[in-house]
């Protein structure tokens, strides 16, 4: 699970998205949030997208297999979801050391979102919801869960920070999070 870089001779772990190896050794590269959904999805969520299609390439609109778990790490802390669970749960409220996250799940569009869980003033909140909606126990407030915003209540127009997760097959995350724990659900 490497990349290797022509330009300098570097070679880059995949998962930890470090130059293990030549000129760049050492550099960790920033992950960014991400969306990986059918293109179907992606379209749903911007309407707007344009797509570069060349002679020969296509585009899959196949599903995907369920077998993998979503990855997130910070800092030293990791911790895997198994899609199979987090789909089913659709809104996970948790901790990952003393960070508290939200994991949002759409199965029907496949659609995956990771929040920090936590506004502006330093209020932890907790969710409760369904595929389109999300809804703070603490005041009633809608949330949008492509984006973390709160649409109507007491904090509309508050936001929650996405922050980025990997989706990977299970051995594969442990490999690289050895210590990592791993969501069994509630």
């Amino acid at each position: 699970m490497t990349w290797y870089d022509h330009a300098t001779g570097s070679v880059w772990s995949q998962p930890w998205g470090r130059a293990l190896e030549g000129d760049l050794q050492g550099t960790q590269l920033q992950l960014l949030p991400f969306s990986l959904v059918p293109w179907a999805t992606w379209l749903e969520e911007h309407p707007d997208t344009l797509a570069l299609a060349t002679a020969g390439n296509f585009y899959s609109t196949q599903s995907s297999s369920d077998n993998f778990v979503i990855g997130i790490a910070i800092a030293q802390d990791a911790i895997s979801y198994p899609y199979d669970i987090a789909s089913d749960a659709i809104i996970i409220n948790d901790m990952l050391g003393d960070i508290p996250i939200l994991v949002h799940v759409n199965p029907v569009n496949r659609s995956i979102h990771v929040f920090v869980r936590q506004i502006s003033d330093g209020t932890v909140l907790t969710f409760t919801g369904d595929e389109e909606t999300m809804i703070d126990d603490q005041t009633g407030s809608i949330w949008d869960p492509t984006r973390g915003l709160a649409t109507d209540g007491d904090l509309q127009s508050e936001s929650i920070r996405e922050i980025p997760y990997v989706s990977s097959f299970r051995n594969s995350w442990l490999v690289f999070y050895p210590n990592s724990e791993t969501y069994a659900g509630e």
